[in-house]
Order: structure tokens, then sequence, then C-alpha cells
């Protein structure tokens, strides 16, 4: 069959399509990542997210979309994987007679024919992003117990791949030209704690930094309250572990970081900033905050406020309070009005455009390292080490001369907006 894999939600969602399609491709099948193709296409998996409401809505539309092309006769096959297979199987089932299979994560295995699979020691993929970059999994699930998330009743107790199976991967990835690597984990910091008894993401990243081929190593997802500091050494020692750190903070004031369960004080939050930046100068720190959450009083949005003012980090996302069911925060209801929660959102995200403006400014001058992810009309779009893919800042490259996508070049930046660079190859 032709095979299209649609994946919704966040770049572990990928590594896990991506890991899929080498299945299928090994059974003989043609598997294509997110193709727009409205002909050709005899089978569609939708691998789901459900981590907000704005994401299952957005899961359930595409489902949706995909039965009626079925009906149609456009299709043959639908199928649905990952978080919302896992969390509402039966309902689906139900609600969508169109769909000819719904597998939760310890099922895959029917929709691949195996008699056994393990998702998350799959090393091999075929990628579903540019081949000089991919994303490598360490671990999946999480032990925290936040009360607003539904990862671990989605995704289970924290499982870490063993370190030789995560080199073995990523010098497999290098031999295909990846060359750069974004970890991702629920939890990067707690790496290791099921396998070895100790978080080990420090001895871990000295060894992908020395698979020959690899330029470039950044870390997301690294949960704040008893932060190894020791991996901040290895980014000192290793030019290959970008200097750019993505840490969800989700929030500043005490009562609310104690009513999400995240422990830790704002004390200590502010701390962790300045010891990173101490010890890695130059670093870039991206975060996450929710706002709204139901018991966020208007005197803690403006503390959050503050915060963001105050610790001026180079990349902050912000996302508004969704309520889950059974999770802990979800007998409190959702009583903080949506556009009471709009407006806090938008005073967020208007202090760090500010501040993101400011800070792109310090960058006019300078001499940076960027790899060439796109060519326009008119110029080329890359990234510096302190940008991942789709999530954060763009460098455009004036078209001067000819330039390779995938390579490294040296940019000299002229100006800067909120979120772009600008600048020549030098």
């Amino acid at each position: 069959m032709k095979i299209n894999i649609i994946t919704l939600g966040c770049s572990k969602n990928n590594v896990d399509s991506e890991v899929l399609a080498a299945q299928f491709q090994q059974k003989g099948h043609t598997v294509y990542h997110n193709s727009t193709a409205e002909k050709g296409i005899d089978a569609v998996v939708i691998n789901t997210c459900a981590f907000i409401q704005d994401a299952k809505t957005q899961a359930v539309d595409e489902i949706l979309l995909q039965a009626e092309r079925k009906k149609r006769g456009q299709i043959k096959k639908v199928y649905v994987v990952g978080c919302l297979a896992q969390r509402y199987e039966e309902d689906l089932r139900a609600s969508v007679p169109e769909l000819d299979g719904v597998y939760p994560f310890a099922r895959l295995n029917e929709l691949l024919e195996e008699t056994k699979f393990d998702l998350l020691c799959q090393t091999e993929r075929i990628l579903s992003t540019p081949p000089y970059y991919a994303y490598l999994k360490i671990s999946e699930g999480c032990d925290r117990q936040c009360s607003y998330c539904a990862i671990p009743l989605i995704r289970g107790k924290q499982v870490s791949k063993p370190v030789e199976m995560i080199v073995d991967e990523a010098k497999s990835l290098a031999a295909k030209g990846v060359k750069e690597l974004m970890l991702i984990a629920q939890d990067l910091t707690y790496y290791g704690m099921d396998l070895y008894k100790r978080r080990d993401l420090e001895r871990l990243l000295r060894k992908l930094a020395q698979v020959d081929g690899i330029e470039w190593i950044r870390l997301h997802y690294a949960y704040p309250i008893n932060f190894p500091y020791e991996i901040l050494d290895v980014m000192n020692e290793y030019p290959t572990i970008c200097r750019y750190l993505d840490i969800p903070l989700q929030h500043i004031s005490e009562g609310i970081l104690k009513d999400m369960g995240r422990g830790g004080t704002s004390d200590q939050i502010y701390k962790l900033i300045e010891r990173i930046r101490s010890k890695v100068p130059g670093i870039a720190i991206r975060s996450t905050l929710l706002s709204g959450y139901p018991t966020e009083t208007r005197e803690q949005h403006k503390e959050l406020l503050q915060f963001v003012k105050e610790a001026r980090l180079d990349r902050l996302g912000f996302f508004s309070y969704s309520q889950e069911e059974g999770t802990p925060a979800y007998p409190l209801g959702d009583p903080i009005k949506e556009r009471e929660k709009n407006r806090r959102l938008e005073e967020l995200i208007a202090a760090q455009e500010e501040i993101a403006y400011e800070l792109n400014q310090q960058k006019v001058g300078q001499a940076m390292k960027v790899i060439v992810d796109s060519e326009e009309e008119d110029c080329y779009v890359g990234r510096t080490e302190f940008d991942s893919p789709e999530v954060d800042d763009a460098v455009v490259i004036d078209k001067t001369e000819k330039l390779e996508i995938g390579n490294f070049y040296t940019v000299r930046i002229d100006k800067a907006d909120h979120f772009d660079l600008f600048g020549k190859k030098i």
C-alpha cells in the first residue's frame, strides 16, 4: 500500500512516526510523511496529540476529514495512533465507525502485524525532517506529577533508552548526513534513573559529543528542580553541545508552583537562571509558561509578568490552561473566563516581544555560525546555535552567492527585528 502518516503534536510524535514509517517500509509499503496529495494514497495513519484541548480538537478534525475522504472513496483505510488513541480508544471506535483501527501504544504491534514491538527502542527511522537534522528521543514517559498534565496518564512512567543504543542511533543518523541532533524526552534531567539508578545525562552527552559528523547537539525539556549542573560543564567542554537549554518553568508564583505540583520556589528559579548564565556565558535559555491556572489570581499573574520582564529569557513560549480529565487539577474546574485568560496571555506575549527585540538588537554586528534551512526567492533562511527548528528565531541571509541547504556558514548580522536576524555570509 501507499501509506501517508499524518503527524500532529510535538517532536516526540515525529520520532514515533518515523519509526512507524520504517516498519511499514520494511513490509514493502511505500510511506509518505504528511503528504498533501489528493490521489494515489491507499491508507492514512493519523498520529495524534492529546496534551491540551486545542490539540485534541485538531486531532478530531483531522480524523473526521480523513473519515469523510474514505466515505468518498478517495482512500481505502484510516487508522488512528498516538496519544488520542491511548486516551480515547473506545470513544473513537464508537463515534467514528469509518476507522479501520484505533491503536494505543501497547497494541501498535497489531497495526504492524508484529508479535512484539517496542516503539522507544526501535532505532530504524525514515526521517520526516530535512536530512541534516533529526530529533533523538532518549526516554519515554514521565515520573513527575504536575497537576495539569496528562502526559503520565498517556505515556506512563519514565523509561530510558540505553546509552549504547542512543549512541548507535546517533552514529547511524550521522552516517546518513545528519549534522544536528535535538535531544528530546518528557524529562531529560531524569534520564537513566530507571536503568542505572542515577541521573546519567552527563555521560550520555559526553559520548554523543564524540560522534563523528554531528556538529550541533541541543537539549530540550530539562526539568528545573534539582537541575544537574554537571551537564553545563559538558557544554563548556564540547563545542558540539549548543549553548542552548530548554527548561519549561511553567510559573514563578510559589502558590501556583505548589498547586501545580511542580515543587521549588521562585527564589530557586531565579538562582537557577543566574547560575546557568554564570556557568555558560552567552547561553540561550528557552522556557514555557502556563497562564490561567484555575487558582491563579491577578496578583499571581502580575508576578509572572514581572518575572518575564526581569528574567529576560531568550526564548519563551506561552499557553493557556486546559482542563484535562484524569489530572489532579481537573476537579478545580476552569474558573477563569476565556477572555481573561486571553488578556493575561497577551500581556505576557507583549512583554516578551519587547525583550526579544532588545536581545536581538545586541546581536547586530556579530559574526555567527548559521546552518541554512531553506532557499527563498530572494534570500536564504537559517538558524544559529541558539535556535531550534520551527520554534525559534531565524536568520535571513542575503542571496549574494550560492549556499547549500544543510551547510554551515559564518554570517555577519546587519540588522534585527523581534524574531529574525538579517545578515550576509562572510
